[in-house]
C-alpha cells in the first residue's frame, strides 16, 4: 500500500482531541497525579483534625430563627441578634427577604435558652419592623442531629458496597477497587476542602456528596468501559500483541478524553451558574450549601477519573502474571509498533488495511528500542 493512499490525520490540536487521537501519558506519569492528590488529601485531613467540621444544627443540633424583612441585611441582622446575646449565629439569607439565623443552644440551661430565644425573637422582630409573632422558632435536640449524622453515613456507606458489587459484576474486581479509590480520593478532597476553609455542612452537603460520587462513577465507569473493550473486544488492541497493558490503557483514555471533558463541562458550568447568580446576585444563600459541595466534588470527581482510577486499575493489572509476560514479549519486540495515535484509529477500514499491510507509514509508527546484549 502506498503512503499515499493513508488517510492523513488531523493536524489540530482540539480535532485530535475530539477524534480520540490525542497521546497524553496519563499512565506514565501516575506518580505525578497520585502525589498531587495525596498532597490535597493530607492537607485536608491535617485541617479536619485541628479545625474539624463546622455542621449545621441538622448534625449537631442547635435553635433556628426565621423572619421576613424585605428591607434589612445579612450585617443589620447579625448585628442585632449578637446584641441581644446569642453568640456565634450563622446569619443566610434565603430567597431575597427571608432571612434565617442558626446557634447551638444546647449547652446552656433551660432558663438560659428561653431568655436568649426570647430577646432574639424581639431583636429580628424589630429589624424586620414586624411583630414578634411574625418570628418562626424551631431547635433541634443533640439526640436527632446524632440521628441525622448516622443516616447520612449508613447512606454513604451503602452506595460504596452498592457501587463495589456493580463493578464487580459489570466489570471486574479490580475496576471495581480502583472507582472506590477514585470516589474516596473525591470524598476526602471535598470534605478536606470544607474544613480547611470552614463551610458549613447541612443535610444538602451530604445530598451534593453522594450526586457527585455518582457523577464520578458514571465518568470512570465510561473509561473502564473502553478499556475493556480494547482489552477484550472483538477489535482488541491488547490481542495484537503490539503493546503493553499499560499503553493499552493510555489509549483508552485518550480515546475518552473528550467526552470526560465535554460532560465535566456539561455538570459544572450549570452549578457556577447556581453559585453565582443564584446565591451571590440573587442572594439564595441556601444554595450555596449544595452548590459548593457540587462544584468542589464535580471538579475531584473530574479529576480522579483521568488521573486516578485509570492510571491505578493499569498499575493493578500490569502487575499480573499475563500482562508482565506481555509487556516482556513487547519490550523484547525488534519490531516497530503502532503509536497511540495510529492505534486509536485502528477501528477505522483505512486504518485496518495499515494494520494489516507489510508497510506501515513512518508518520504513525514507534521504533521499539533494542535492548543490548551484555558482554
Amino acid at each position: 500500500m502506498s503512503e499515499s493512499s493513508v488517510t492523513p490525520t488531523p493536524s489540530g490540536r482540539f480535532s485530535r482531541l475530539y477524534q480520540g487521537l490525542t497521546t497524553v501519558d496519563f499512565v506514565g506519569r501516575r506518580k505525578i497525579w497520585f502525589t498531587a492528590s495525596l498532597v490535597v488529601i493530607i492537607i485536608g485531613l491535617g485541617s479536619l483534625g485541628v479545625r474539624g467540621f463546622n455542621l449545621g444544627i441538622d448534625f449537631k443540633g442547635g435553635s433556628s430563627w426565621e423572619v421576613l424583612a424585605p428591607h434589612s441585611s445579612i450585617s443589620a441582622m447579625t448585628s442585632a441578634v449578637e446584641k441581644a446575646g446569642l453568640s456565634n449565629p450563622t446569619v443566610e439569607k434565603l430567597g431575597s427577604e427571608t432571612y434565617q439565623i442558626t446557634a447551638d443552644l444546647n449547652g446552656d440551661s433551660t432558663t438560659t435558652q428561653n431568655r436568649i430565644t426570647n430577646d432574639v425573637v424581639t431583636a429580628m422582630a424589630a429589624q424586620a419592623g414586624v411583630a414578634p409573632n411574625q418570628v418562626s422558632t424551631s431547635s433541634v435536640g443533640p439526640t436527632w442531629g446524632g440521628q441525622v449524622t448516622n443516616r447520612a453515613l449508613e447512606a454513604l456507606i451503602f452506595f460504596f458496597v452498592a457501587v463495589v458489587l456493580y463493578i464487580s459484576i459489570r466489570f471486574e474486581p479490580k475496576m471495581a477497587l480502583a472507582a472506590f479509590v477514585a470516589m474516596l480520593h473525591d470524598l476526602f478532597v471535598t470534605v478536606g476542602v470544607y474544613s480547611l476553609f470552614g463551610f458549613q455542612i447541612t443535610p444538602d452537603t451530604v445530598i451534593a456528596i453522594l450526586t457527585i460520587l455518582g457523577y464520578s462513577l458514571y465518568d470512570t465507569v465510561v473509561v473502564f468501559d473502553r478499556v475493556r473493550d480494547n482489552a477484550s473486544g472483538a477489535n482488541a488492541i491488547l490481542k495484537t500483541g503490539t503493546v503493553t497493558y499499560d499503553e493499552m490503557v493510555n489509549l483508552s483514555m485518550n480515546q475518552t478524553l473528550a467526552r470526560s471533558i465535554n460532560t465535566s463541562l456539561v455538570a459544572i458550568l450549570p452549578v457556577l451558574a447556581v453559585l453565582l447568580v443564584g446565591a451571590d446576585l440573587l442572594g439564595a444563600t441556601t444554595l450555596q450549601n449544595y452548590g459548593l459541595a457540587l462544584f468542589v466534588g464535580l471538579m475531584s470527581g473530574a479529576y480522579s477519573s483521568i488521573f486516578i482510577a485509570s492510571p491505578l486499575l493499569a498499575w493493578l493489572k500490569s502487575r499480573e502474571p499475563r500482562y508482565r509476560e506481555l509487556a516482556d514479549r513487547v519490550n523484547r519486540s525488534e519490531h516497530a509498533v503502532l503509536s497511540p495515535r495510529a492505534a486509536a484509529l485502528l477501528g477505522s477500514d483505512t486504518n485496518q488495511r495499515i494494520a494489516g499491510s507489510s508497510r506501515r507509514p513512518t508518520s504513525m509508527v514507534t521504533p521499539r528500542p533494542r535492548k543490548q546484549k551484555r558482554r
